[in-house]
């Protein structure tokens, strides 16, 4: 697999988790900031946020995002590192997310 064809399912695999409060993926969502791959395609870093920073399924979501990505072949190592910076807000949600959400 290369590089684009693994971005690309880890594109797909992100947009399988939800947040049991809201029925659109973290990826729409706009909660992933950063998807990193090293050189040689085995350690993938990703960032990602929460709606707030108090949310009550933090954990929930954290292990299902590290538990999918580490079903993809390939990957030897899956860092999930939760960040505040910057600021979620609802204008990072895709466009398909906001009319989900009727934000329209």
């Amino acid at each position: 697999m290369d590089k684009l064809q693994l971005e690309d399912k880890i594109v797909e695999m992100l947009k399988t988790v939800y947040d049991p409060e809201i029925p659109v993926n973290v990826y729409d969502l706009g909660l992933i900031y950063r998807i990193e791959l090293s050189d040689d395609l085995t350690q993938l870093d990703v960032d990602m946020t929460m709606t707030a920073p108090s949310c009550p399924m933090a954990d929930f979501i954290l292990e299902d995002v590290r538990q999918k990505l580490e079903s993809i072949e390939g990957l030897k190592t899956v860092n999930v590192n939760l960040v505040f910076e910057p600021e979620w807000d609802k204008d990072m949600m895709s466009e398909e997310a906001k009319l989900e959400l009727g934000m329209f």
